[in-house]
């Protein structure tokens, strides 16, 4: 019996990697959610998924939910800044525990990018190579649904108003990397193995033809420049720190860090990716 670990399961992409690892035919009682919050996984556990408690800065936490655990996905943590030594603690439970394998979600080009999120994921993967601990590193780029929340605002206003230029996203849908990591995690001779997970490339004026068409509105892209977004974002009530990261974020994709052609996502699934449009009318 293999049993397999997901960190971060109520989260977006944790909860829809517990799915993949059922529909690949994991045994549910087989599959651990390790959680902040157990209470919130009470339907992972109706279902007989095995909850344990698992806090990222609580390293005790992680020792005894990773007590047992051959395999484990390992879901980046979402509070940017802090997670270099949350990532520690739990690949230092994950080795103490002797789990076999550790795929992490990274970020594209996360040796090479300079993209504002990229530090934390390359520091994570260094403490990954350091462990010893037999690894994967699932190299995500962005998800499509990071714009699809943004579907109402878009919509109302009739623009997708952005400081990323012509620059173009390798975005696919979080379902599809969900289940790459299911593959990773079930799969065999994926030890050591860097994966650039990407869709193909779009530009903003692309995604917003799209939303046009999928919502029956039209939305143009109105590209501004970094001064007038984080002008336009501090007004909405941002504070400086946050407009800047998002500002940066925008430049990195203007700068191409985003726009990678690769083929590791629709090979590992075996299947064309999730087209953007569908994304897109799934959330409408």
């Amino acid at each position: 019996m293999t049993t397999y670990a997901v960190t971060g399961a109520t989260g977006h992409l944790g909860s829809l990697a517990i799915e993949a690892l059922l529909e690949r035919g994991v045994p549910v009682g087989e599959i651990v959610a390790v959680v902040r919050d157990p209470e919130k996984a009470a339907p992972l556990a109706g279902r007989g998924v095995q909850v344990r408690r698992g806090d990222y800065a609580a390293p005790e936490t992680l020792r005894a939910a990773l007590a047992g655990v051959d395999r484990l996905l390992l879901v980046s943590g979402n509070e940017v800044g802090k997670r270099v030594d949350q990532h520690r603690n739990v690949i230092d439970a994950a080795k103490g525990a002797g789990v076999a394998l550790i795929a992490y979600t990274s970020i594209t080009r996360a040796d090479t990018t300079g993209s504002p999120l990229a530090p934390e994921h390359k520091a994570t993967e260094e403490l990954l190579a350091a462990s010893g601990v037999p690894h994967t590193l699932l190299r995500n780029n962005w998800y499509v649904e990071n714009y699809t929340a943004q579907l109402a605002d878009y919509l109302s206003r009739g623009a997708i108003v952005a400081a990323a230029g012509e620059g173009r996203v390798a975005g696919a849908a979080r379902r599809d990397y969900a289940e790459a990591a299911a593959v990773v995690l079930t799969g065999e001779g994926h030890a050591g193995k860097v994966y650039e997970l990407a869709g193909t490339p779009f530009t903003f004026k692309e995604l917003a033809a799209t939303i046009t068409e999928a919502g029956g509105r039209e939305v143009e892209y109105r590209p501004v420049s970094p001064a007038e977004l984080t002008g336009a974002l501090t007004a909405a009530g941002l504070d400086e720190g946050t407009a800047g990261f998002v500002v940066a974020l925008d430049e990195s994709i203007a700068r191409g860090e985003l726009d990678i052609e690769r083929t590791d996502l629709p090979e590992l699934l075996g299947r064309p990716l999730t087209p953007v449009a569908d994304v897109v009318r799934a959330a409408l």
